[in-house]
């Protein structure tokens, strides 16, 4: 079970992703949360860096949508603006919103790439279906609700046993 919560890959921010490999192994599209993984949990809008990452992404050639727990208005209101398709209320780690993402994007799990900032939720959803999976570090924490609160607590405790199996190392923390 803990192996499940084991990204494949671990980064400070969608910034320090090298799409640009990623492309080249073969991979076109990302599913990626919002919250605390674009932008912080109460950040209304895109930031003027994430809207060049967008941009970057899509002449890359990637599919790109969003996939997040939150509610159809705080997801729509990011979301749409910027033409970008979503999937809301997701209620990750299920796999129904995982394999509409990919339907939507027409592609298959050894194409996709999830990115969130949650072992819990995106990652471990992500490893279930074989897709690639990147933690970021959350952009803001005093800004998460309740469940994420509790879900980093488990977090906490995964890593932990995690270390012990050496499964999670330290060095490959990001900076």
């Amino acid at each position: 079970m803990f192996e499940k919560l084991v990204p494949k890959l671990r980064v400070n921010t969608v910034f320090d992703i090298a799409l640009e490999e990623l492309y080249q192994q073969g991979y076109r599209g990302i599913i990626t949360d919002l919250d605390n993984t674009l932008v912080g949990a109460k950040a209304p809008l895109a930031t003027p860096e994430l809207l060049v990452w967008f941009q970057k992404v899509k002449e890359l050639g990637f599919k790109l949508i969003i996939v997040s727990n939150n509610n159809m208005d705080r997801v729509s209101r990011f979301a749409t603006p910027l033409g970008i398709e979503f999937v809301h209320q997701a209620r990750k780690p299920i796999n129904a919103p995982f394999h509409k993402a990919m339907k939507l994007m027409d592609l298959s799990p050894n194409q996709t790439i999830v990115v969130g900032d949650q072992m819990l939720t995106d990652v471990y959803g992500g490893n279930r279906l074989g897709l690639y999976t990147v933690l970021v570090l959350p952009i803001s924490i005093k800004d998460e609700g309740i469940g994420t609160r509790f879900n980093r607590r488990v977090e906490r405790i995964a890593q932990s046993r995690l270390r012990k199996k050496g499964l999670w190392h330290e060095e490959e923390k990001p900076q």
